[in-house]
């Protein structure tokens, strides 16, 4: 059982490692309809997570900034989660992830998410986790520009 779970945790920080060499959807978006900024003084990281939000559904979501890797890959696995979805989801994901991270792993399957769940057990970068998650809730929660420190 224990080979079983280091070969788990190799294959969730290759996903980090991958997400944050490689991040998805890193660009600024010139026609977002919802766009806010995180800041996470603990460590430095910054970023800035872009939305076009229409009729209820996320159609686009990307982000920019720096940060270190768990900053950076989580930002751009929930790029990819949260495309496409209706907002009440995305909020229901947003709830379901800082559970994971922040108390204990809620009762549903978060599919490729899951690889951040192992950030629980570094509380100091928590924060790191969910930046992206509080600044895209932040984003479509007020519409227009707006900003958030974590």
């Amino acid at each position: 059982m224990r080979d079983n779970d280091d070969g788990l945790r190799d294959l969730y920080q290759e996903v980090i490692f991958d997400h944050n060499r490689k991040p998805r959807n890193f660009h600024a978006m010139d026609d977002a309809s919802h766009r806010a900024d995180g800041h996470n003084p603990l460590c430095g990281d910054q970023l800035t997570v872009y939305a076009k939000v229409s009729d209820g559904i996320v159609q686009d979501v990307s982000f920019i900034g720096h940060g270190c890797a768990i900053s950076t890959a989580s930002a751009s696995l929930m790029t990819e989660a949260v495309r496409g979805q209706p907002v009440e989801q995305v909020e229901a994901l947003f709830r379901d992830i800082h559970a994971m991270l922040t108390e204990a792993h809620p009762d549903c399957d978060l599919g490729k998410l899951e690889v951040l769940s192992g950030v629980r057990e570094f509380p100091s970068r928590v924060k790191c986790a969910t930046l992206a998650w509080h600044t895209l809730h932040n984003a479509i929660t007020r519409a227009g520009d707006t900003a958030v420190t974590e």
